[in-house]
C-alpha cells in the first residue's frame, strides 16, 4: 500500500519566503523549547513498485534534535533531501544554502527501497552551534566542498609523504653536489667551455727602427759594462763602456778611485760575463780613467761620435747601472751645451777638482750611471755621464751622493774624453792645456781676474809662459774666449780644458776700463 503522506511542516511566519532557511542561529539568547520531530514515513517493503512522494517542501525543525524520534528510535536523515539536521551542524556555505533551498522548493524522489533492512547509523554527537565565519566545521549533510577533499588525509599518510619528499630532496642534493663537484674539478683542470678570453694585439715580429730608443739600446747595450770596486776603506759601483777589442774600458776617475793601489776592480758585461780589471791610467782634472780586462772574447766596442756637432734638442739615450741596476736605459734630449761644471774637491787641496765643459741632458742620470755612455740617435757615444745636480746640493760626481735625478745631468764631451783616453792608454797620464796665469778665484765681478799677488811662491803671470807671450798682465780681467762670454774663473778653466795643448785662442780682456784682444797659444802640463 502506498505510504502515508508526511505531515505538513508548520506554516512560515507572515511575510517570510517559503524557501527561507529557518534554522535558528545562536545569538546568546536561550534556545527555544525543542519540538517533537515529524514522524518518518514507514520504509517500503520489498515488492513495492511505487515509492511515496513528499507532498511539499519540508522545513527544518526549530530545535536541536537529541538523535532519537518520539518513539525512541534512532534518527536517520536522508542525505541531501533537505531533511532535518542535528543541532550544532555548521551553517552551509552560500552555495550549499542555495542548493538546499532549491531542494526545499522541488519535490525529491524517494530513495529506492532497500532489499534488506539496514541498521540505522548513529547520529553524530551534539555540538553547539558556532557563528557563521570564515572557518567552518565539517558538515556531513552538506554538499562536498569544491577544489579539494573535505577532510585532510590521515596523519600517517602525510608523514609518509613528507618523508618521501625529504628523502628525495636529500638524494637530489647529493646528486647535485657530486655533479657540481665533478664539473668544478673539470673546469679547474681543463678550463670552462665559456672561459673569458681577453683581446690582445698580435706580437710585433719585426725589429725596431735603428733610431728608436729600443733600437739604440739593442745596439749599445752589448758594449756597456757594470764596474764594481772594492778598496781598503770603501767600495762603489759605476758604469763603463768598451773602447776597443784589446779590452780597454773608459769610465770616470771617481768610479775607480776607491780601489787605490791594492783594491779590486771587477767588470760585468751585459750578458752576465764577469772579469777582473786593472787601472791603465786616470786623471782627476778631467775625471776620466781607463781600465783593461784580459782574456775576454767577443768584445763589442762602441762607436765614438762628434760632440762638437751636437745641437740642443737632439735626442739622447743614457745607459748604465744606477743604484747597481745594470743595463738601465733612459732617454731625453740635449738641453744645453758648454755648461761649465766643477766636481770633486773633497781633498781640500784642489787636486781632485775636475773642470768640465759639459753637455747638459734631461735624460735621468742617477748614482751608478757615472762613466756610462750618453749616445745619440745612431748609438754613437757623444759624452760620458759624469755628474748630476741634486735638489739639495751643488753639482758634483753623482750629485755628491745626494738624491736622484731632477732632470739635470752632465756629461763630459766625447771629443775631450777621446783625447784624454788616448793619452792614458799610450802614456798612462793626461796633459792639460794651460795659459800660464794664476786666477783670483774669489773675484765676485763679471769675468776671470788675473791675481795681482804671488801665491805659494808663484808669480801671477808665469814668465815665458803662454800668457806672458800673449801680453797678459796681473790684474787683467778676461771676459771672452773666442767671442764666448766668461763670467768666472771656473768658467775660464772649463773653456780652456775643452781644447788641446797647442790650440790657439782669441782672448778679450779689460785693462784700465778698456777692452783689448790678444791671441794665445795653449801650453801643456801633465798629471799622473
Amino acid at each position: 500500500a502506498p505510504a502515508a503522506p508526511a505531515p505538513a511542516a508548520p506554516a512560515p511566519a507572515p511575510g517570510a519566503p517559503a524557501s527561507q532557511d529557518t534554522t535558528p542561529r545562536t545569538t546568546g539568547s536561550p534556545a527555544p523549547t525543542p519540538q517533537a520531530a515529524a514522524p518518518q514515513a514507514p520504509i517500503p517493503q520489498s515488492g513495492t513498485s511505487q515509492p511515496a512522494v513528499a507532498s511539499g517542501p519540508v522545513a527544518a525543525p526549530h530545535a536541536a534534535h537529541d538523535g532519537t524520534d518520539g518513539a525512541g528510535a534512532a534518527f536517520v536523515p536522508h542525505p541531501g533531501d533537505g531533511g532535518p539536521r542535528p543541532a550544532g551542524a555548521a551553517t552551509p556555505y552560500p552555495a550549499q544554502q542555495q542548493q538546499q533551498q532549491q531542494q526545499h522548493q522541488q519535490p525529491q524522489p524517494h530513495p529506492q527501497p532497500q532489499l534488506q533492512p539496514q541498521p540505522h547509523p548513529q547520529a553524530p554527537p551534539h555540538t553547539p552551534h558556532t557563528p557563521h565565519g570564515a572557518w567552518q566545521q565539517y558538515d556531513p549533510w552538506s554538499a562536498p566542498l569544491q577544489g579539494g577533499p573535505v577532510v585532510p588525509p590521515p596523519p600517517g599518510v602525510r608523514r609518509s609523504r613528507r618523508g618521501l619528499l625529504v628523502a628525495g630532496a636529500v638524494a637530489l642534493a647529493l646528486l647535485a653536489g657530486g655533479v657540481g663537484g665533478g664539473i668544478g674539478a673539470y673546469v679547474e683542470r681543463y678550463g670552462g667551455i665559456n672561459d673569458i678570453k681577453l683581446p690582445q694585439a698580435a706580437g710585433d715580429e719585426g725589429g725596431r727602427k735603428p733610431d728608436s730608443v729600443a733600437g739604440i739600446a739593442q745596439t749599445a747595450l752589448p758594449g756597456v759594462v757594470t764596474i764594481h770596486v772594492r778598496g781598503n776603506a770603501e767600495q762603489g759601483t759605476g758604469t763603463g763602456f768598451v773602447l776597443d777589442r784589446q779590452g780597454h774600458i773608459l769610465t770616470n776617475n771617481h768610479v775607480v778611485e776607491p780601489a787605490g793601489t791594492g783594491g779590486e776592480i771587477s767588470v760585468t758585461f751585459s750578458g752576465g760575463q764577469t772579469a777582473k780589471a786593472k787601472v791603465v791610467g786616470r786623471d782627476g782634472g778631467y775625471d776620466l780613467a781607463v781600465v783593461q780586462v784580459e782574456g775576454v772574447s767577443g768584445l763589442r766596442p762602441l762607436t765614438l761620435g762628434n760632440s762638437d756637432s751636437v745641437q740642443v734638442g737632439d735626442p739622447v739615450v743614457a745607459i748604465g747601472a744606477p743604484y747597481d741596476l745594470a743595463n738601465t736605459v733612459t732617454s731625453g734630449i740635449i738641453s744645453a751645451k758648454q755648461r761649465p761644471i766643477t766636481a770633486g774637491g773633497e781633498k781640500g787641496d784642489g787636486s781632485d777638482i775636475s773642470y768640465v765643459d759639459a753637455l747638459q741632458t734631461d735624460a735621468p742620470i742617477n748614482p751608478g750611471n757615472s762613466g756610462g755612455p750618453l749616445v745619440d740617435a745612431k748609438a754613437r757615444v757623444i759624452g760620458i755621464n759624469s755628474a748630476i745636480r741634486a735638489a739639495d746640493s751643488g753639482s758634483g760626481p753623482d750629485g755628491g751622493g745626494q738624491g736622484g735625478s731632477i732632470g739635470l745631468g752632465f756629461a763630459i764631451p766625447i771629443n775631450q774624453a777621446k783625447r784624454v783616453a788616448e793619452e792614458l792608454i799610450n802614456t798612462g797620464r793626461a796633459t792639460h792645456p794651460v795659459i800660464g796665469v794664476t786666477l783670483e778665484m774669489e773675484y765676485a765681478g763679471d769675468g776671470a781676474r788675473v791675481s795681482e799677488r804671488s801665491k805659494d811662491g808663484k808669480q801671477p803671470v808665469t814668465p815665458g809662459g803662454p800668457g806672458a807671450k800673449a801680453g797678459i798682465k796681473a790684474g787683467d780681467v778676461i771676459t771672452k774666449v773666442d767671442g764666448a762670454p766668461v763670467h768666472s774663473g771656473e768658467e775660464l778653466i772649463v773653456k780652456i780644458r775643452s781644447h788641446r795643448p797647442g790650440d790657439t785662442l782669441m782672448l778679450t780682456l779689460q785693462r784700465g776700463g778698456k777692452d783689448q784682444s790678444v791671441r794665445l797659444r795653449l801650453g801643456s802640463s801633465s798629471t799622473g
